[in-house]
């Protein structure tokens, strides 16, 4: 026994030898590296995966289903938009851009700590930044442009410290920038335009040492530059235009010579520009300082920044010569130097102009509203043949314009106005084809005006006034058919108007010829300027009586007659213009009694002073202003307001008793015919008893009230209601191709859904009254057909004029296969979509605001507007609610589609009522309920015509339908658009729009810089983000937000013009989003979601507002 003890021990030495051993290597293994890393990347993956579904689950809108592909089934570094590391599997990268994401973003996204890039770029993402961001320490690229991020920018931020681009742009950021940011010595680009940043500059941006792009335009900044800015040696680009920053710009600014681009314009800065500036900036490609307070001359040394691309001035203080040799800058296409006190008015202050002859690729020369003086001299004939803007107006320039001014053949713009310009308007400046806006008022010019300007053919915009002209008005000025205003006023031109100018319905901002000497009568053809808002033709010799077609100038807004010899009457046509606000007719021979109609348009001044008139002045409308209206030198006029001192009307005793007798003829008569009518009466009734056993072929004597067209005719013009005529359905009714025997005129005629009979005579009335609305952007409706089928049942039709090119709805969603066949597809060029917008817009200003009565449409949609030979649009079913409403009288509305009285789904303002029955659902729409919600005055509003109209523009922008697949769960047309205003548009718009032939892109796209119209194209980008703010501004939720329907016709208008001085015509074709480079003045977006150095520039609707 004892002798196996010593055995024992041994083997539990051993056993302890072999259990410590096994311990020793087993925990060796485990703390060996390769495992530790292994299990340190599990747990990191599980982390980044968790961070995801985090971010994933504060998404609440998903338009495109990206989110989907965020499950379990896959790896998260395969789901869409991330990117990870090949070594770790830890997500290095992150892109959601251009997704319409709605939501917010996770703090969880700071446990992504291998990330080194972030793209939320054009998403819908709100609320403030995590301050989580900042632990991010690897995060190299920070994109969050184009949400509704809000709050502070996180100080903390400058944890991020491998940041190299930090793009904050386009949010709702406020308060100040953090001085933290200028601990971030990687930076290189930084963009935080476009928000609500307030407070001063923080000089810490100064240590900022490797940064090449700080934007910091449209904000509220105040303050002044810091001078630490000047430390910033690889500054490239510097914009901090649009905010509210003072001073001086610090010295060591203009000494970076890495700058290429400088802008600073809108503030209050001031002080001069060194005089060395283009020594020590040679890079320099463009200089925007306008809209400060600059003062000094221009630096000379500017000719030594060769590569100069852009110079504006514009709206500042500078003064003294022009001493730039621009012969140096042969690359310049844009010279802006308006509104400053620069030249001397003396005879060599245009010297600068034969060094002009250089600059190859000038299109844009502005010298307006300085002090230069001299004569124009010859040089002018070697200015760029690119040149497609010459405004010298606002000066001191004598002598006359040089014939050589032809050489500048592509000029759509000339202006010299207020100059002291002398001699004849030279003839040939009707061989500048292109030009679209002449403005030569305000000189000396004599002699005739030359009927040659009639072969510019382009002209929108010719103003001559306040010269020494004589002669007659060139009849072929008619020829102009773009001229949308002319001004001749105050010159001496005599003869008679030409009804050729009369004729020019393109005429819709002005037609100004008073002072001179013309004589004669007013045309009649006025009436077709029914377009026009300004006529003045006062103060010249014309007589005869005022033309009844002056009413049919529904658009006009100021009417001035007065000082000729006008005599008769008001016409009673008068008041058809519902928009006149101001009219004089003074110093006529008028006479007659002043309409009482006077009371119910919206005049705000009438001056009907030194003229004949007599009887009782009104008493309501304008006439309770005194000082709104002027009647002296009408000695015959009595009554109207005591501060109007007229004399009392009398009424004698003579007077009253013939008043008496007439009374009571009246009374006779109206009895002998309320007898007649009850006869009448009875005789229907009759009628009708037996209207089932023989069908009518016309109504009752109401039918008269118009065309008197049957049932029968009806058929008979559409081959039985065939098919085959069947040219389109809708909620009201089904509308069919007919032609009317015997004369043969085809038209369309609307079928409407009614199954019960009478009513005829109410809707009869409403017919009339609606037949006596006109506008030449209406569909005109004919007559009306109030009668009984063959199975007894009441029939209703509206008879329209037949309009030939389709509805808008088939040219902005036809079928491309379907077009195929066809040699030109159905493609609406941009100022065609402009002219239709306009159009439109128009007709809706018309029912709402011109017309006898107020009419809201209830039902604007795309299939609504019809497109002529022209492309004019003219808006049909206006006024159907109210048709359909008499023709039921009472009856229960059966409608069968998602489309009512209050509108189309989509189109329909937020909070509409539809009258209708969706699939299967019980609700009926009857009249009293319609009539009910008229009195609460919710349902029928103009406010929600004008939001339709938004949707509309949209939709012709973008070609989406608002009920289209993608608009769901709070998505919808009007916020993808606003979101994606202004520096996104180019991914909305419709693509057969933007980029006609895709060969012809690819084309444009590969072009070098120099060769593409970038002024052009420029213009193009700011008039869509014009148009669609247009869209979005209409169909806002609120309708007390919505822009007014007249306020949008003149904003369309004015873009419109812009578009055709600059040459847009309306077959050209549109590209958009073709690189050429990054020029604009306040930040410039890269292509990359990681690195490289391509551009597009930003929208630049902010860069030239003057």
């Amino acid at each position: 026994m004892m002798s196996s003890l010593p055995h024992k021990t041994s083997i539990l030495h051993c056993s302890f030898m072999f259990y410590t051993i096994f311990l020793t290597g087993f925990i060796s293994l485990l703390l060996s590296p390769s495992l530790t890393h292994a299990a340190t990347t599990l747990n990191g993956n599980e982390t980044d995966r968790l961070a995801l579904l985090a971010l994933k689950a504060r998404i609440i809108t998903d338009p495109f289903g990206i989110m989907s592909s965020w499950n379990e089934s896959l790896s998260f570094c395969n789901w869409v938009g991330v990117t990870c590391g090949s070594r770790h599997q830890r997500v290095t990268f992150l892109n959601l851009s251009f997704h319409g994401l709605v939501g917010s973003l996770s703090p969880q996204i700071g446990n992504l700590s291998f990330l080194t890039g972030l793209n939320l770029e054009l998403n819908y993402f709100n609320g403030e930044i995590p301050q989580e961001v900042g632990r991010l320490f690897r995060l190299k690229y920070l994109n969050l442009t184009n949400n509704s991020f809000s709050g502070e920018i996180p100080a903390n931020l400058s944890g991020c410290s491998s940041l190299i681009w930090l793009r904050l742009g386009f949010n709702k950021f406020s308060g100040k920038i953090p001085f933290q940011l200028g601990s971030l010595q990687k930076l290189e680009r930084v963009q935080l335009h476009y928000n609500n940043l307030s407070g001063p500059l923080p000089e810490h941006l100064g240590n900022l040492s490797s940064v090449r792009s700080l934007s910091l335009a449209v904000n509220s900044l105040e303050g002044t530059i810091p001078d630490t800015l000047g430390r910033l040696k690889t500054l490239e680009f510097l914009g901090l235009g649009v905010n509210q920053i003072s001073g001086m710009v610090p010295p060591s600014i203009f000494n970076i010579s890495s700058i290429q681009r400088l802008s600073l314009p809108y503030n209050q800065l001031h002080g001069n520009l060194p005089l060395d500036l283009g020594f020590n900036l040679p890079n320099l490609l463009v200089l925007n300082v306008g809209h400060n307070q600059f003062n000094g001359p221009l630096p000379a040394s500017l000719s030594n920044a060769s590569n100069l691309l852009e110079l504006d001035t514009n709206g500042s203080n500078f003064t003294g010569k022009i001493t730039i040799d621009f012969g140096g800058l042969p690359s310049l296409w844009w010279l802006v130097l308006a509104s400053n006190s620069l030249g001397k008015g003396e005879a060599d202050d245009l010297n600068f102009f034969k060094s002009l002859s250089n600059c190859r690729n000038l299109k844009m020369m502005d010298l307006s509203d300085n002090q230069l003086g001299g004569t124009l001299p010859y040089s002018i004939a070697n200015l760029s043949t690119k040149l497609v803007s010459l405004r010298l107006g606002r000066n001191q320039l004598t002598g006359s314009i040089p014939t050589v001014v032809q050489n500048i053949v592509n000029l759509t713009e000339l202006t010299m106005e207020k100059n002291h310009l002398t001699g004849e308007i030279p003839a040939i400046i009707g061989n500048l084809r292109m030009l679209r806006r002449m403005d030569f008022s305000e000189n000396a010019f004599s002699g005739h005006i030359p009927s040659s300007l009639a072969n510019a053919t382009q002209l929108y915009s010719l103003h001559l006034e306040k010269n020494l002209l004589t002669g007659t008005i060139p009849s072929n000025l008619g020829n102009l058919l773009y001229l949308q205003e002319l001004d001749l006023s105050r010159n001496f031109l005599n003869g008679t108007i030409p009804k050729s100018i009369m004729s020019l319905s393109s005429l819709s901002i002005s037609l100004n010829l008073a002072q001179n000497q013309l004589t004669g009568s007013l045309p009649t053809e006025v009436g077709n300027l029914n377009n026009l808002g300004f006529l003045d033709i006062s103060e010249n010799k014309l007589s005869g009586g005022i033309p009844s077609s002056l009413g049919s100038c529904v658009k006009m807004e100021q009417l001035h007659m007065a000082s000729n010899s006008f005599e008769g009457t008001i016409p009673e046509s008068f008041s058809s213009l519902r928009g006149l606000q101001d009219l004089d007719l003074s110093h006529n021979n008028l006479s007659g009694q002043i309409p009482n109609y006077f009371e119910l348009i919206s005049l705000v001044h009438l001056n009907l002073s030194f003229n004949d008139f007599q009887g009782e002045v009104p008493s309501e409308g304008v006439f309770k202003n005194a000082s709104a209206i002027s009647i002296a030198g009408n000695s015959r006029l009595c009554g109207g307001l005591p501060e109007l001192k007229m004399p009392p009307c009398k009424t004698s005793k003579s007077n009253k008793g013939r008043t008496s007798r007439g009374l009571g003829l009246m009374i006779g008569l109206l009895s002998a015919l309320l007898g007649l009518v009850l006869i009448m009466s009875l005789l229907v009734i009759h009628r009708l008893k037996h209207i089932r056993r023989q069908p009518s072929t016309a109504t009752a004597s109401t039918t008269d009230l118009l065309l008197n067209i049957s049932y029968r005719s009806l058929l008979e013009a559409t081959s039985g209601f065939s098919s085959a005529n069947l040219i389109g359905a809708g909620s009201f009714g089904s509308v069919y191709k007919g032609i009317l025997h015997p004369s043969e005129r085809v038209v369309a005629i609307k079928v409407l859904n009614l199954h019960r009979q009478g009513a005829s005579r109410s809707f009869m009335a409403e017919c009339e009254a609606l037949r006596n609305i006109r506008h030449r952007n209406l569909v005109k409706l004919l007559t009306a057909c109030s009668s009984i089928d063959f199975q007894g049942n009441d029939f209703k039709a509206l008879i329209y004029e037949f309009i030939p090119n389709g509805s808008l709805e088939s040219w902005l969603h036809s079928d491309p296969k379907a077009d195929e066949k066809h040699d030109d597809l159905r493609i609406l060029s941009l100022i065609q979509r402009l002219n239709i917008a306009i159009d439109v817009a128009s007709a809706l200003d018309y029912l709402h605001h011109q017309s006898y009565t107020s009419i809201v449409h209830c039902d604007l949609k795309p299939s609504n507007i019809l497109l002529d030979n022209n492309l004019s649009a003219h808006v049909g079913d206006f006024g159907l609610s109210r048709v359909v409403a008499e023709a039921s009288n009472g009856s229960h509305l059966n409608q069968s589609s998602s489309v009512g009285l209050k509108g189309t789904v989509g189109y329909a303002a937020p909070g509409t009522f539809y009258c209708d029955v969706i699939a299967k659902s019980a609700r009926l729409c009857t009249l009293s309920l319609f009539q009910q919600l008229i009195r609460h005055g919710k349902q029928v509003s103009k406010e929600g015509d004008v939001y339709s109209y938004g949707i509309l523009l949209l939709e012709m922008f973008t070609g989406k339908r608002p009920t289209d697949d993608m608009f769901k769960d709070g998505l919808n047309l009007h916020n993808v658009v606003e979101t994606a205003l202004p520096e996104g548009i180019s991914e909305i718009l419709d693509p057969l729009f933007v980029s006609g032939e895709a060969e012809e892109a690819e084309e444009t796209i590969s072009e070098d810089n120099s060769k593409v119209d970038r002024m052009k194209k420029d213009q193009l980008q700011e008039s869509l983000v014009a148009i669609l703010r247009v869209g979005v501004a209409c169909s806002e939720e609120s309708a007390r937000d919505r822009m007014k329907i007249s306020d949008a016709i003149k904003e369309l208008q004015r873009v419109r013009d812009s578009l055709l001085y600059l040459g847009w015509t309306e077959t050209e074709g549109d590209i958009v989003g073709a690189s050429y480079g990054c020029m604009d003045f306040y930040a410039c977006v890269p292509l990359s979601n990681q690195t490289g150095d391509t551009y597009v520039p930003f929208y630049s609707y902010l860069r030239r507002l003057s």
